[in-house]
């Protein structure tokens, strides 16, 4: 059960959204960035040169760092579900990058957020949906 300090955490996590460049950075992710290729996703995820890396490291490591907590106990699971799922939208957008991405680098692709979509059936619920919304990318 969620208790104060929980909603406490929530609302600092919504309030760390609204940060200018994060907000940026969500916005590209989910909007504006739609590689076709891993050759796409890797102009932003790997060139450091690239102007959207920075947008690439600070989305995926705030949705990253937001599942750690969850999955640490800092944080209720259904109260974060309730209202956090963008990281979860990000997985599924771009996790059929993920074998070969992974196999090459030897990080796991958000490997946080997969281990929340497994743990929680909320979780792999709203992953379920979102995969149909991209096409069911597997």
């Amino acid at each position: 059960m969620a208790s104060a300090a929980d909603a406490e955490l929530i609302l600092k996590l919504y309030e760390l959204r609204q940060e200018e460049t994060l907000r940026k950075a969500r916005r590209f992710l989910v909007f504006d960035f739609n590689p076709k290729t891993v050759e796409d996703l890797r102009v932003v995820s790997r060139d450091t040169k690239s102007e959207n890396n920075p947008y690439w490291r600070q989305a995926i490591s705030f949705w990253e760092m937001a599942a750690s907590l969850v999955l640490r106990g800092a944080l209720d699971a259904d109260l974060f579900l309730d209202s956090s799922v963008e990281g979860i939208l990000l997985y599924a957008k771009f996790h059929h990058f993920h074998a070969e991405t992974e196999k090459q680098s030897g990080n796991p692709f958000m490997g946080r957020t997969a281990e929340l979509i497994a743990k929680y059936p909320a979780a792999t619920a709203r992953y379920e949906a979102f995969l149909k919304t991209f096409g069911n990318r597997k």
